[in-house]
């Protein structure tokens, strides 16, 4: 009766979501959290009986003398409970699992929206496609650069399909409201995804594959909007606007036509160092009259 009072997003919510970031913003998401919440709260409840069964028999059984318990009795129904149940939650992890697996890695005939992604030693660039495959073309495309993150405007309530690929080496597309992240390598490989978002809002993006020396600042920025202003963002886009002026289209302005949820880094590239305030070049002098 108690358990029927709760919900699995309540649950979640009061325990710190058991370690997630939220419920998510996709179709998908939720249904991934839904599991994870789940199997969560299945695996506390056989911790909780086995912790209990530990203590009784501590207790129960605990030693009362010198004389020694008979070593050969055994419970043939307690030891085919003890097989039988272990077998039946795995079984039923695994189903759910996958059902929610197959789900997740389902892709649509016709998406609503394709998204190339290209990633590159250390940041991203979007193309917005006209079609599927690596020969469809490209209508808008945004890029980041060390002075400006990039934007990647997405519409709600639209199936939406993204095509990675690298241009060096492995990466990863991660955004941690989504619940979900896939590899974007090199080559001839193109990862591909769905996602349906239903949650307008802004959301860092990061790079989860170490990649190199900057790997930890190759992030971007994720701005879901209605489809009406997508399709105005989009407009603007082909029309030949920059990423800023689109932006400003769609009623971002002033310091909202850029990332508000990270910012650029500061590589710090200077005349003695790469990325070091203060040093100094060694075999200069300089470090010997630093020193002074």
């Amino acid at each position: 009766m108690l358990l029927s009072g709760c919900s699995l997003e309540g649950v979640g919510s009061a325990f710190g979501h058991f370690g997630w970031p939220g419920k998510g913003i996709t179709l998908q998401a939720h249904k991934m959290y839904d599991l994870w919440i789940a199997s969560t709260i299945a695996a506390l409840i056989v911790g909780v009986f086995v912790w209990g069964l530990i203590f009784w028999c501590i207790i129960r059984y605990r030693k009362r003398g010198d004389e020694l318990p008979v070593q050969t009795r055994f419970n043939m129904p307690m030891e085919v409970l003890y097989t039988v149940t272990p077998v039946l939650i795995v079984a039923i992890l695994f189903y759910y699992t996958a059902i929610v697996q197959t789900d997740v890695d389902k892709l649509s005939k016709n998406p609503d929206q394709v998204v190339e992604v290209v990633a590159f030693k250390w940041n991203w660039q979007f193309n917005y496609r006209d079609g599927m495959g690596k020969d469809a073309g490209t209508v808008a495309s945004t890029v980041g650069s060390s002075d400006v993150i990039p934007i990647l405007v997405l519409p709600t309530n639209e199936k939406i399909r993204f095509e990675e690929t690298s241009k060096d080496v492995i990466h990863s597309f991660w955004v941690p409201e989504i619940l979900f992240k896939r590899d974007v390598f090199p080559g001839s490989v193109r990862n591909t995804f769905e996602i349906t978002l239903d949650k307008e809002g802004r959301y860092v993006g990061r790079c989860a594959e170490l990649c190199g020396t900057y790997h930890a600042f190759m992030n971007f920025e994720l701005v879901v909007v209605s489809p009406e202003r997508f399709d105005q963002f989009l407009a603007a886009k082909r029309d030949g606007s920059s990423t800023q002026e689109a932006m400003a289209a769609i009623g971002f302005t002033g310091d909202q036509m850029y990332a508000t949820t990270t910012e650029p880094f500061d590589t710090r590239r200077q005349k003695n160092n790469w990325n070091q305030r203060g040093a100094v070049a060694a075999g200069t002098g300089a470090a010997a009259t630093a020193g002074k």
